[in-house]
């Protein structure tokens, strides 16, 4: 989505807001007290990099929630309220018209009945990940823990359990770093169609079921007692009566509610207030060691900029100085070095002076049947691709794996786990622990750089190689398996690397290779593996890496 353009007039006063709110909440005690301030300066004296997450480079994401009920991919909770999209279809089909059954009642559906976390977190171990991630709350606004101050959460409705302390236990017990994602800032816009009504039809003009429903209306129903103004967030962009095509619709919601918005709500600062008492909430219970913030840069103005200051004063109550992560998108020249910078499903085509991440998924972010009925999700090979070519430029992978409702994942994510942690057995060394090297690789392949644009990609080569560096050690990537005879230019003598002294594949033994001025060149045979990797000693000059 395009970053909105929002009147100015909107964003100085909710800025002002914004301001003139902090020093109540942080009287009230919500702001760890500490050095840093809430402030882009502040942020970027205090922050360092941790070792643990340099270490780590691979880690699993549960993005995992009350959209994965109705197993139809991404966004549900807004789209089902969007007459003649394919999710409003379902929903008409399957759960009924959403001026009578909508998101709530959805919400209502997760029973995660079957969810086993202790065994997907072995199956995720043994897939190689350093550390793991809860999804906490989406934008369809259910806290997924014990929320303290949003009632609309997994204690109350849904599972009735904390998914996210649960989470944490047994990531924890597994020796894996534990971190949240909160995508809450969001809810207020992207919740606006469930104010809206069917433009066409035998419903027609009939408003969902967000508009007409009050806390007075549960009683005696599931929902007794919560008020389903604080799940739907309020009329803030309500289309207006008398649109009557689906297509005038669409644009309606195109052009206002449809954008990427970093503001609160105009004339709602409350929203935003909520949000930081959500999200200091959440970083006091579970101390995460990573914090995945959906959005560019942070949210709120101030707001954000306090939520940053809190979880970084808490990191160095916890630990003596700031160990923790916590990310952002599209970050400006004044921010960058103040957080890590997540890369939404994109590519880089550099390598990075600061460590970074990419964040994608198998499939669609929440489950959708149609990928594993028609075997669409990333194979094994395509993950341990993305992997190399990040870590080769100073990143890391998050990798979601979506679950199912009930809090199972299907025979064919189970085998993708099982073909990463065959590779993982063999060649982690190459990954976990390593730094870049001078140059992260070479090859054909010229990647598109930036977010959500992994649909576009063509695919890697046998002639797209990546480098890591570790002990002293070069390691080798193929990004595709080659087969017979191979040439590596950057490792001519001419190219300035150590005389190359052994070369090993591992998982096989020495490989013979002549190394010349202008290429090491070898048999790599064809042994019909994914992304071989090979481990290069230099006779005098370590192959050293970036610090």
């Amino acid at each position: 989505m395009a970053v909105s353009s929002i009147p100015a007039a909107w964003r100085r006063r909710e800025v002002l807001a914004g301001l003139a709110a902090l020093p109540a909440v942080a009287r009230a005690g919500v702001i760890a007290p500490g050095p840093v301030q809430p402030s882009w300066p502040s942020l970027v004296e205090h922050y360092r990099y941790p070792d643990w997450f340099r270490d780590a480079k691979f880690g699993i994401w549960s993005h995992w929630g009350p959209q994965s009920v109705p197993e139809q991919g991404d966004w549900y909770g807004r789209f089902l309220y969007m007459q003649g999209h394919p999710m409003y279809c379902h929903h008409l089909a399957t759960y009924g018209h959403p001026a009578d059954t909508g998101m709530m009642d959805i919400q209502h559906r997760w029973t995660a009945a079957r969810w086993d976390p202790e065994a997907l977190m072995r199956r995720f171990v043994q897939a190689g990940a350093k550390y793991f991630v809860s999804l906490a709350c989406h934008h369809d606004n259910l806290d997924c823990y014990d929320s303290a101050h949003h009632p609309w959460n997994a204690m109350r409705v849904g599972p009735k359990r904390d998914v996210v302390g649960t989470w944490a236990k047994t990531a924890r017990a597994a020796g894996l770093r534990f971190g949240v994602s909160n995508h809450a800032s969001h809810a207020w816009h992207w919740y606006q169609p469930a104010y809206a009504y069917d433009p066409e039809g035998p419903h027609k003009g009939e408003r969902y079921d967000a508009y007409r429903l009050t806390k007075a209306d549960g009683r005696g129903k599931w929902w007794e007692g919560l008020d389903p103004q604080d799940l739907y967030t309020g009329c803030h962009m309500v289309a207006p009566d008398g649109i009557d095509t689906v297509a005038a619709m669409d644009a309606w919601h195109e052009a206002h509610d449809g954008q990427w918005i970093e503001t609160a709500p105009p004339g709602d600062a409350r929203y935003a207030q909520r949000w930081l008492l959500r999200q200091t909430d959440l970083m006091a219970k579970y101390r995460p060691d990573f914090c995945y913030m959906d959005n560019y840069e942070l949210p709120f103005g101030p707001i954000g900029l306090a939520a940053a200051a809190d979880y970084y004063n808490r990191s160095i109550d916890w630990h003596g100085h700031v160990d923790v992560v916590l990310t952002a998108k599209q970050l400006k020249p004044h921010a960058r070095f103040g957080l890590v910078q997540d890369v939404e499903r994109g590519f880089s085509d550099r390598l990075w002076d600061e460590p970074w991440q990419t964040d994608t998924c198998i499939g669609d972010w929440f489950y959708n049947r149609a990928r594993f009925t028609d075997r669409s999700y990333k194979s094994a090979e395509d993950v341990i691709q993305r992997l190399a070519d990040v870590v080769s430029k100073n990143g890391n992978l998050l990798l979601s794996v979506p679950q199912r409702g009930d809090g199972t994942i299907d025979a064919e994510e189970e085998r993708i786990l099982d073909r990463l942690a065959a590779w993982m057995a063999v060649n982690g060394t190459a990954i976990f622990g390593s730094r870049p090297w001078r140059i992260y690789g070479e090859g054909p392949t010229k990647l598109a750089t930036g977010m959500q644009n992994e649909g576009a990609f063509a695919g890697f080569t046998a002639r797209d190689v990546r480098f890591t560096t570790k002990d002293g050690a070069l390691y080798l990537f193929f990004l595709k398996a080659p087969r017979g005879p191979v040439r590596v230019g950057a490792l001519g003598r001419q190219a300035g690397p150590a005389r190359v002294a052994r070369l090993m594949r591992l998982g096989g033994g020495p490989v013979a290779f002549r190394q010349t001025d202008t290429a090491l060149e070898f048999d790599a045979g064809d042994d019909g593996g994914i992304v071989p990797v090979y481990r290069i000693e230099g006779a005098s000059v370590a192959f050293s890496g970036r610090t």
